[in-house]
């Protein structure tokens, strides 16, 4: 069985500790750093955003301005042939792209998220992940809004197209990071992952893009009902975190899971143990990916054990 041994606290605080808590001030710096992807529909064909997904991403709507006679260059797939059969005079439809789109960030930070075995916690990846979204919509014109969950409760900031709505955002995702610890007695909460999505699926009506940033945990039969609601008028693009431990535990002994502030002991010699590990992360893997494939949803995978930046723009492609 696991022991858990509480360790002495050390004196440092989590602003101390980048690895295993957020910094506000990295996240708001990584708003020179989140360039080289997109979340527009025209993608490069190694983009997980290329091909069949590329056609659910709907990027910015079209509005219509005005209605005027034809002029040479005019595209002829915009003539109204309804005006211009009753006047007699060619005319055509001109439209303009809309200024903006609104993009939802639901963002998770229960303490299934508080784990991390290679460089920095899941939780601290959910919020870089996060950040560079919120960063890269903005500088595209588009506003950002976030529901941000940890096992208790959900707090959502409304969409806004300004620097002070991000910074609002990633202050929100900090608070709950910074929250977590691991002698925490708040009871890991799988049933928040499908609250969190009912109250997103009431937020994003029509035409925005929802980005989910989380581990899965708690996904469900029924989350396909939240899950289709949300991609009947939206586009959806599930950013999956993971820590490389969580898809096998090594046969090396008794093994300290620690955040440095207290420690958890397995005997990873026990085989059922690393089985029973390994099969509960894949069937949640299993679970996302057939959910991913029925709604046409773009799975992003993020680990833990490389910058954040970097894999969204080997997953997303150059921009």
């Amino acid at each position: 069985m696991p022991q858990y041994t509480p360790m002495k606290r050390k004196q440092s605080g989590p602003r101390e500790a980048p690895l295993v808590y957020a910094s506000l001030d990295e996240l708001m710096r990584l708003r020179f750093k989140a360039s080289g992807f997109s979340f527009l529909p025209r993608q490069p064909v190694h983009s997980i955003l290329s091909g069949r997904h590329a056609s659910r991403l709907r990027g910015r709507g079209l509005n219509f301005e005005e209605l005027r006679n034809y002029l040479p260059g005019d595209d002829t797939r915009n003539i109204d042939w309804k005006v211009t059969a009753r006047t007699r005079e060619p005319h055509v439809r001109i439209y303009t792209e809309e200024k903006d789109r609104t993009v939802w960030l639901l963002v998770d930070q229960r303490m299934s998220m508080f784990f991390g075995s290679r460089w920095k916690m899941k939780s601290v990846v959910a919020a870089e992940a996060a950040a560079v979204s919120a960063w890269r919509v903005l500088s595209q014109g588009d506003r950002v809004g976030a529901v941000v969950f940890d096992d208790e409760e959900l707090q959502v900031i409304p969409p806004h197209r300004s620097e002070e709505r991000v910074a609002q955002v990633l202050k929100t995702v900090v608070e709950k990071n910074h929250a977590l610890h691991a002698g925490s007695e708040t009871r890991p909460n799988p049933e928040m992952f499908n609250q969190a999505l009912q109250r997103m699926a009431s937020l994003a009506r029509h035409d925005c893009l929802v980005c989910l940033i989380g581990d899965g945990f708690g996904i469900d039969g029924e989350t396909r009902k939240y899950v289709t609601r949300l991609t009947e008028h939206n586009d959806v693009i599930s950013v999956f975190i993971y820590d490389p431990l969580e898809q096998a535990m090594p046969a090396a002994g008794r093994l300290v899971f620690s955040d440095g502030f207290s420690q958890l002991e397995f005997n990873t010699s026990e085989r059922a143990l690393r089985v029973a590990y390994g099969n509960d992360f894949q069937n949640r893997v299993e679970r996302m990916q057939s959910t991913s494939r029925r709604h046409a949803i773009p799975l992003l995978p993020v680990h833990t054990a490389a910058p954040v930046l970097e894999q969204v723009r080997a997953k997303l492609g150059q921009h």
